[in-house]
């Protein structure tokens, strides 16, 4: 499984995710032209190798017009000062975020996934912005400036990931900082209100640097490309990518992305349980479908005496954690229960591929895992049985007449 996984000990912004990820590609000087070839309005990118507590990596700089947002802070950009002080103007130089839809949808010549990558990450900015400040996304309008320097990292950062293509994202625990921050209406408390806003749910911790670590926007992306937050998981890493914050501290202003796969691998899934006693086996099996239809990656149930003595079910559904408020919500719709239970487990899993065979029958889907020292290989199953079907076989002569054919 292609892992990639993001070391956030010194918080993350736009800027600093280009730079990992942009080390981890063979060619970065090409896709550094591709970025500068998308027309973002008066924007332009560039990078340059950047050292910090001896270690070497990229800066990446976003000029708009000639000028780089957001030189006073820590990062490139924050766009919670920026926000606070243009959320309520509508003069000459501020954009909406129908504008900024627009330039997204329309302007920019994406890939339609990147494309709405990009409309996630900045809807998630704006609704934070739109929270913290007491009015509607439609009312917020933001610096000119600020508003392109944010589609380009948001943009830049979800190009990098189309090109990698990881299948899995780990975040590490975010540090955000300590002290507080002075914007346009005073001082305010790190995290800014708007990343505190958009960090919900995500692990974070203050750390010893008395500074803003995370900006809005570098929240954001995190939020919507993690797969889950944690420890480093285990994994071959192959590549390794630092990207550079503008300020130096005593450690390393840096996010560390690593790249990597291995054919022993782990992963976190929740499970979600249920017990039922006044459901007929008709209801449950609908309620077993619809939980697989909408992307359970197991459902079962086994009988279980409950209270009363009464003979029940447990409902037991496995599934990624990015999935979980959506099984909820299923397993209430479909189900009697006015409870469920959650458990975060984690799995040991085999690497897995699928090929097809031609035989005399026709084309044979084979499926192939390992890992762990172990190697299996099997017959998709409704192939066997067109085969047994079309030919008035049982399935165990077909079985016996490929494996013979494959010897």
């Amino acid at each position: 499984m292609k892992t990639l996984y993001l070391e956030c000990g010194m918080g993350a912004a736009g800027d600093m995710l280009t730079a990992a990820l942009l080390e981890l590609l063979p060619d970065p000087d090409s896709f550094l032209d591709r970025l500068n070839a998308l027309g973002i309005p008066g924007v332009q990118f560039s990078k340059e190798r950047c050292v910090k507590c001896g270690i070497a990596g990229t800066r990446v700089s976003v000029t708009v017009h000639g000028a780089e947002e957001g030189e006073e802070h820590t990062h490139e950009h924050t766009h919670e000062h920026m926000h606070e002080e243009h959320a309520h103007s509508h003069g000459h130089g501020h954009s909406s975020m129908e504008n900024i839809r627009h330039i997204i949808l329309e302007h920019l010549l994406l890939p339609a996934k990147v494309a709405a990558d990009v409309l996630e990450v900045y809807q998630t900015i704006a609704a934070a912005e739109s929270r913290v400040h007491g009015v509607p996304v439609s009312e917020i309008h933001f610096h000119e400036v600020g508003a392109m320097d944010a589609i380009a990292d948001i943009t830049a950062v979800c190009m990098l990931m189309h090109e990698l293509q990881p299948e899995e994202v780990t975040v590490s625990p975010v540090c955000v900082g300590s002290g507080t921050v002075t914007c346009a209406h005073g001082v305010l408390p790190v995290p800014a209100p708007a990343t505190a806003c958009i960090l919900q749910g995500v692990p974070t911790y203050a750390g010893e640097i008395r500074s803003e670590l995370c900006t809005p926007t570098g929240a954001a992306l995190l939020k919507h490309f993690a797969t889950r937050f944690g420890e480093m998981p285990l994994m071959a890493v192959e590549r390794i990518g630092y990207g550079m914050g503008k300020k130096d501290f005593p450690a390393a202003n840096c996010v560390r992305a690593m790249l990597g796969g291995a054919a022993d691998d782990t992963d976190t899934v929740t499970e979600l349980s249920c017990n039922v006693d006044d459901m007929t086996g008709e209801e449950l099996g609908f309620a077993m479908e619809r939980l697989f239809e909408g992307g359970a990656l197991e459902v079962y149930t086994v009988a279980v005496g409950m209270k009363k003595n009464r003979p029940g079910t447990l409902l037991r559904v496995m599934c990624s954690p990015k999935d979980k408020e959506r099984m909820i919500r299923l397993i209430y719709k479909h189900t009697t229960t006015i409870g469920v239970r959650e458990t975060l487990t984690k799995r040991y899993i085999l690497s897995r591929s699928v090929s097809a065979a031609q035989t005399r029958y026709g084309e044979v889907r084979v499926k192939a895992s390992s890992g762990y020292g172990a190697e299996k290989r099997k017959y998709e199953f409704e192939d066997i049985a067109r085969i047994a079907r079309e030919n008035d076989l049982s399935l165990y002569e077909v079985r016996a007449l490929l494996a013979k054919k494959t010897d």
